[in-house]
């Protein structure tokens, strides 16, 4: 790769000391207190664009520092790459070109041919964080995964916490394994052959710890967003914020190697600018992309059905590289669960499913009951490739009252369902971690703060939360350590009978799904999806090169039979009976709850 980014702010070893660069433009005065050896403070010099800047012989990479604003507010750095002993104490100066990396033939994996495997770093393994992650490598190469999604690992208060609480953007999480911790984890991915995406929060700060707004206006009240006060994108003065922002995209690309970005809830991200922050975000990390000599993406999570996000430039679009498609998991949930409280009121389960299918997003500028207002934009005109599916995720399973998975709430064939419906959709699939072996431990809501105030906070937000769906109980306590460890999966269910027997029907799909170039992404030109309410099935019919294949779902309680199209076609998968021998056939009988999928021989 090229030479290392270098951030618009924080602190670089620049040859025998450390230069430091903070924006604080409307600050009288500002100084560097340093705590290592023999603790100094030392004046800093106000530059161009309010930023102030001093390089201070000597100091080397484990110095400890804060800003000292002003002569009286002492603050952690905004811009810190590390912070050792948690969001309100000392930032550590950090030398990113210190680690040797060993995957320079690493050319990533384009998003389109992803499989995707969000995972949260504290829960993922007993001991938690990166080091965890990586003893499960073998494990997630063995399963056919490609790309590993890490939820946010931007330092938080405490210990536990989902990371979207996260108050410096910078600085990755000490109790996970901090900056080195990421590399290291980042470097075994790529020898392992697996991409790295990791979840990004650009539209708030958490409360905790978060000292931006003693350095400058980093934040508006023209906007609100459910989780704390608005960045100011377009604002007076926002050009360095954007600017702090981008710089932390490129930040994480260029230092940590990660490949992929997904942007947290970019509905909360609001710039009324002629040029949109994400816009401006997608054409700066196209530039990086060109300099490194290899593709770096962005993919965003939204819940607007704003096919702009993914649209190129030229056709008015922020130029994104993909986004997440909340509207196939509500089908799929409702579909398979029956449930209809809170935002699935919205989903009828069979046709809503077939629409999910066929284009993408449910609502496409349609009437939403649960929003009551028109939703959604039309996209049928964007290559399936471009959207991310899944049937549970952090959110959709955290943010039920007692944390249930799809293994709680559905049976062994519906959950099975559920695989083929993700896995084998048309667009780009991501796992939730577990979700392949039937982990039936809950994944709850969890924080470690220490302000009594904020935690009271999270606890009634909570119980408001739960309202619309009519769950009467109080939910477990967020700042319970119980909590967190409930949330832990189980590793020796993968070798459970019934849990094994779940893991062997995911890595049959996934391996079918890789072998069958018709199983992924197509271009809408070459995929037919043709839904039976009578008899609740729905076949999708692809084209990729001379790969063709004919994929049918039975959701209904009844057997059902379909024809298959014109031509020669071979049984590959049955799920009812994976390991069946493949066989010819020009019409096909589906037991309830099950699926199969064809593959054409000849026309």
């Amino acid at each position: 790769m090229k030479p290392l980014f270098t951030a618009p702010a924080g602190a670089a070893i620049r040859g025998r000391g450390a230069a430091f660069r903070v924006w604080a433009p409307y600050a009288g005065a500002m100084a560097v207190r340093l705590f290592s050896g023999k603790p100094r403070t030392v004046r800093m010099k106000k530059g161009g664009g309010g930023y102030w800047e001093v390089f201070v012989p000597g100091t080397r990479p484990g110095a400890l520092y804060k800003y000292l604003i002003d002569g009286a507010d002492e603050r952690p750095d905004p811009a810190s790459a590390f912070q050792p002993q948690g969001v309100h104490g000392p930032s550590e100066v950090t030398d990113h070109s210190s680690f040797k990396w060993d995957d320079r033939a690493w050319k990533g994996i384009p998003p389109e041919k992803m499989i995707i495997y969000e995972l949260h770093p504290g829960t993922f393994t007993a001991g938690g964080g990166f080091a965890g992650v990586e003893e499960k490598l073998t494990y997630l190469k063995d399963l056919g995964i490609n790309a590993v999604e890490l939820m946010p690992v931007a330092q938080f208060p405490g210990n536990r916490n989902w990371g979207y609480d996260g108050a410096y953007p910078y600085a990755v999480q000490n109790s996970y394994g901090g900056p080195k911790g990421l590399k290291k984890l980042v470097n075994a991915c790529h020898k392992a052959g697996l991409a790295v995406v990791l979840d990004v929060v650009y539209n708030h700060l958490g409360p905790e710890g978060n000292y931006l707004e003693c350095f400058g206006p980093y934040f508006t009240d023209r906007y609100r967003t459910p989780w704390g006060k608005a960045i100011n994108y377009d604002g007076p003065d926002s050009g360095p914020v954007r600017d702090f922002f981008i710089g932390n995209a490129l930040y994480w690309f260029g230092n940590f190697h990660i490949d992929a970005l997904r942007l947290d809830a970019v509905h909360g991200i609001f710039d009324l600018g002629a040029k949109h922050i994400l816009a401006e975000l997608a054409e700066k990390t196209a530039e990086f992309s060109r300099q490194a000599g290899r593709e770096f993406r962005l993919i965003a999570e939204s819940d607007l059905n704003d096919t702009r996000l993914v649209k190129p430039p030229r056709e008015g679009g922020h130029g994104l590289d993909a986004q997440w498609s909340d509207d196939f998991h509500h089908a799929l949930h409702t579909l398979l669960t029956g449930e209809r409280q809170g935002y699935y009121e919205d989903f009828d389960g069979f046709t809503s499913m077939a629409r999910a299918f066929s284009d993408s997003f449910v609502y496409d500028w349609a009437w939403s009951a649960h929003r009551r207002r028109m939703h959604g934009s039309p996209a049928a005109g964007i290559a399936p490739g471009k959207f991310v599916v899944c049937s549970q995720n952090h959110d959709q399973v955290g943010n039920r009252l007692l944390g249930e998975r799809l293994s709680s709430l559905a049976g062994f064939k519906r959950r099975k369902l559920a695989a083929g419906a993700v896995l084998l959709s048309p667009y780009i699939p991501m796992l939730f971690m577990g979700e392949e072996y039937g982990e039936t431990n809950p994944f709850l809501y969890f924080v470690s703060h220490g302000d009594e105030n904020l935690i009271k906070a999270v606890r009634e937000g909570r119980k408001k939360e739960f309202a619309a769906f009519g769950w009467k109980a109080d939910p477990p306590d967020p700042q319970s350590p119980e909590v967190f460890i409930k949330s832990r999966l189980d590793w020796d269910k993968p070798g459970k009978r019934r849990h094994a027997g779940m893991l062997a029907f995911y890595k049959s799909l996934i391996a079918l799904r890789r072998a069958e170039p018709s199983l992924g992404p197509v271009n809408r030109a070459d995929l037919v999806v043709r839904a039976m309410a009578d008899n609740k099935t729905i076949s999708l019919f692809r084209r990729r090169g001379r790969s063709a294949t004919f994929t049918i779902f039975n959701f209904g309680a009844k057997p059902a039979s379909r024809a298959l199209p014109p031509g020669q076609w071979k049984q590959l998968f049955d799920s009812k009976n994976p390991s069946a021998a493949p066989r010819s056939s020009e019409r096909t009988a589906l037991p309830p709850e099950s699926f199969k999928v064809f593959r054409r021989t000849a026309l």
